[in-house]
């Protein structure tokens, strides 16, 4: 008979990470976040929990995408009436908001229901140098998902 793997509550102590985006690409810094949010670097990974960590973004104004994208790549919003589609390409959208396009490329890596929900709340992004997270003592987390690029 099997059964569900459900983590001893003790063993969920949840870690705070710090990730610099500067010249990161926006794709590969957001599905390593999606990882340790959702907590799949973790031996104790139960997918129907959050067994995750928090992480905050910082410098998210310096993230970089690759080809066309800075013009090509459009991120759309309705505000529910008619007529209420708004575009924007990426480079406006990094000027007005540079926090949401880590958040929108996060948040379509996580799980489409309540959980995905739940763990989209323990990411913290800033657009500058500094976030109000010190008390928290968070620890940088490392990503190098290019080959030969030093992070």
């Amino acid at each position: 008979m099997v059964k569900t793997y459900l983590p001893a509550q003790a063993s969920l102590e949840r870690e705070w990470y710090v990730v610099d985006a500067t010249d990161k690409r926006l794709g590969r810094l957001a599905s390593e976040i999606a990882q340790v949010l959702r907590g799949k670097n973790k031996p104790e990974f139960t997918p129907h929990l959050d067994t995750g960590d928090f992480v905050i973004v910082v410098n998210a104004e310096k993230v970089a995408v690759t080809g066309k994208k800075r013009t090509q790549k459009v991120y759309h919003r309705h505000s529910g009436r008619p007529g209420g589609m708004k575009t924007e390409t990426f480079a406006k959208l990094q000027q007005r908001l540079p926090e949401r396009i880590i958040e929108h490329a996060v948040k379509g890596m996580l799980p489409k229901n309540s959980l995905g929900k739940q763990l989209f709340t323990k990411l913290k992004v800033y657009a500058g140098p500094t976030h109000p997270h010190d008390a928290q003592k968070p620890k940088e987390l490392k990503i190098s998902t290019i080959p030969g690029e030093q992070s």
